[in-house]
């Protein structure tokens, strides 16, 4: 009788495991929450399990070997998986195998250790990296400056630049807030930083760090920056041979040749652009379309491209979503004009009819970089001194996804962009 009920359990507990081999996450409309998926998928590589990210099949879903404990903490995290058979979770990799379908598994096996860039001290605005990496419970260290110069970076696989201004003109916020608590601290803070470190200029700081994180790029890294991170980024890199800070910025005169003086060749994603040389003009460069634009909040939107899954899976990966159209959104640094990419420069989301890219993408050496225009995804016109978005009201945020592709494709990174 010994021998027939374990015979019987035996069967049953096999059973079970022919039927539930699999949990899949769905990433299309049936998702609760999206945001939360891609913290669980974090999670399960941070425990040393492999994920398979199903490029283009039912919003890239992901899907890895049956794990109860993995399951308890969907049902805990609110997200909707299902528990699929062998045969089953064979036929979605054999459908995706096949050449009559733009999709690909691409697997992946190791958690990126990420890294934001933020100042220490407190500013009156949130950034959108931070809220999603905090609401999808994917950990994250803060650095700064005297960490990079210190050469952490390379502990680092991912690195998110807050919204910094790399001129070192502080966000060209003088005009309106020069008066200000938060300001005077910025400015205080970062003049300690520069001259601790032997800088007689923080501007001078600020392209040393640039330069460091570009080398970080070369050697492997992977550079995300959204807002006036990203074109101030390139302007700094392009002003290393001269000095484009007024004397309210740095104590000295503006060189009134700088423009001449640009170096095209140093940036990493614009060429040919016009710096804003007025101290009191809250603009960068022509790179920013947010002045010249004309478009209206409720027909504000962007196109993300359909790529070949097999053949590009890099921008592919980047592109994930349930949604190909994407509501715009403001910022510092709102949209780029597509005149001033470089040639290499990948367009990943664009507003065609405005001529203005929102989501690009490179390579430089061994590594990639991305840059996403404007500050919130999910609040139009975010104010300085606005409280930050609550990302329980927009846990399937279909911008706010971009942003996490972003952080889980170091962990797949196997191919180079194909040109």
């Amino acid at each position: 009788m010994k021998k027939v009920i374990l015979f019987i359990l035996l069967v049953s507990f096999y059973s079970k495991m022919a039927i539930a081999a699999y949990l899949f996450i769905p990433m299309d409309e049936s998702q609760t929450n999206h945001l939360k998926a891609y913290g669980i998928t974090y999670w399960a590589l941070d425990r040393g399990n492999e994920v398979q990210w199903l490029l283009n099949y039912r919003g890239g879903s992901f899907m890895t070997a049956m794990d109860q404990t993995m399951e308890s903490e969907c049902l805990i995290r609110g997200i909707k998986y299902e528990i699929i058979a062998d045969s089953k979770a064979n036929a979605i990799l054999s459908d995706i195998a096949s050449p009559s379908q733009n999709m690909d598994a691409v697997s992946m096996q190791k958690a990126p250790k990420i890294a934001v860039y933020s100042p220490p001290n407190k500013q009156p605005w949130d950034d959108a990296v931070t809220l999603v990496l905090t609401y999808a419970e994917i950990p994250y260290d803060i650095i700064y400056d005297q960490e990079i110069l210190d050469g952490k970076l390379k502990d680092y696989d991912w690195l998110h630049l807050h919204h910094e201004d790399f001129t070192g003109q502080y966000g060209k916020f003088y005009r309106s807030y020069q008066h200000q608590a938060w300001y005077q601290e910025e400015v205080r803070v970062n003049k300690s930083l520069a001259q601790q470190n032997g800088f007689l200029k923080v501007s001078e700081m600020k392209l040393y760090i640039t330069q460091r994180i570009k080398e970080y790029i070369i050697k492997g890294g992977f550079l995300f920056a959204m807002c006036a991170a990203t074109d101030t980024y390139d302007i700094a890199l392009s002003a290393a041979d001269c000095d484009i800070c007024e004397s309210m910025f740095d104590g000295d005169p503006a060189d009134p040749k700088a423009q001449d003086k640009l170096d095209y060749s140093q940036t990493v994603a614009f060429k040919d652009f016009k710096i804003v040389a007025n101290p009191l003009v809250y603009e960068f460069s022509d790179i920013d379309v947010s002045e010249t634009r004309q478009v209206r909040p409720d027909q504000d939107y962007f196109t993300l491209f359909d790529f070949s899954a097999k053949w590009d899976p890099v921008p592919t990966m980047l592109t994930q979503n349930h949604q190909s159209v994407i509501k715009g959104f403001m910022g510092q640094t709102t949209a780029f004009n597509e005149k001033k990419l470089k040639s290499d420069v990948l367009i990943l989301g664009e507003n065609k009819s405005l001529n203005e890219a929102r989501y690009i993408h490179g390579e430089i050496g061994k590594g990639f970089w991305t840059f996403y225009g404007g500050h919130d995804p999910e609040d139009y016109r975010h104010l300085v001194g606005d409280p930050p978005t609550d990302l329980n009201l927009y846990p399937n945020s279909p911008g706010y996804r971009l942003i996490l592709n972003n952080v889980l494709f170091p962990a797949a990174k196997k191919k180079k962009l194909k040109t």
